[in-house]
């Protein structure tokens, strides 16, 4: 499967705006992403194991709110960082 990474986390993945992720569950695929991006999960998942707040993940087009999820191998992953300012 394939995950879209928003331009705020490509320095986890050297650049890249879309890479391959294993899994059966979204959790896998998070897990399968930080040993090969490391600290990417951080930066997606609360040391709770939730979804951090300001990070939107959508499974083929519809928004999910938790990583027990399961996955397809043909699944498109896109993930969402929230922007703030003032």
């Amino acid at each position: 499967m394939n995950v879209s990474i928003p331009t705020p986390l490509r320095s986890y993945t050297a650049g890249q705006g879309e890479v391959p992720a294993d899994g059966t569950s979204l959790e896998e695929v998070f897990v399968t992403l930080d040993r090969r991006y490391p600290g990417i999960r951080f930066r997606i998942i609360t040391e709770q194991d939730t979804i951090r707040k300001h990070i939107r993940i959508f499974v083929n087009g519809e928004q999910v709110q938790h990583l027990a999820v399961p996955v397809r191998p043909d699944d498109h992953i896109h993930i969402v960082c929230a922007l703030s300012g003032g």
